[in-house]
């Protein structure tokens, strides 16, 4: 997902969107785990999306600190 759709959330919508990637990301490492995964490059682009919102999201918080 790119950023500017990130930034264009809300701070609870992206906190459900975190979640839901971690949810995601946990149910590819089953698959993994049992030889059924498709596409192991979203792996690797799920960990940089929940970088990516984990990110914008310490940005709001230092931004409210300030």
């Amino acid at each position: 997902m790119k950023v500017e759709k990130l930034r264009e959330l809300s701070t609870n919508e992206l906190t459900r969107k975190v979640d839901s990637f971690k949810e995601e990301l946990f149910n590819l490492r089953f698959q993994m785990a049992t030889g059924q995964l498709e596409n192991p490059m979203r792996i690797k682009e799920l960990r940089k999306d929940i970088a990516r919102a984990k990110t914008i999201l310490r940005e709001r918080e230092i931004k409210e600190q300030a």
